[in-house]
């Protein structure tokens, strides 16, 4: 995924499997549980690279859907979100293996995930 790509998407729910179920049946999603990613749901879009995850609201989600884009360096774009009057929500964290991510609110009061992927 390139700089500015939108690669990742987190719907919170009350109740994990009711959301999968809802939301395997409504787009046809095959839904499941990544290793180590307790009470987490991964999903693939049929778009290439993009997908996202169902996560217990205000756990191992936020409280409302929260997309993520793909940046070159996550303390490069916390710096240019602050510099521009962005809040940062969640500081850079890793995810062993994968990369960092990071979520901000805009100007406008949205919240935005990025992310930071490792290389290799």
């Amino acid at each position: 995924m390139a700089h500015g790509d939108i690669t990742h998407l987190e719907i919170p729910a009350d109740d994990l499997p009711r959301a999968k179920a809802f939301y395997a049946e409504v787009f046809g999603w095959d839904i499941s549980q990544p290793p180590g990613f307790e009470d987490y749901e991964a999903f693939r879009t049929g778009q290439e690279g993009v997908g996202g995850a169902l996560g217990l609201r205000d756990k191992t989600a936020p409280h409302q859907p929260r997309v993520y884009i793909t940046v070159d360096s996550v303390e490069d774009a916390l710096s240019k979100v602050t510099e521009l009057g962005g809040t940062i929500v969640v500081e850079k964290t890793p995810i062993p293996g994968l990369g960092w991510y990071a979520a901000f609110t805009d100007t406008e009061g949205g919240e935005i995930g990025i992310w930071e992927q490792a290389a290799g």
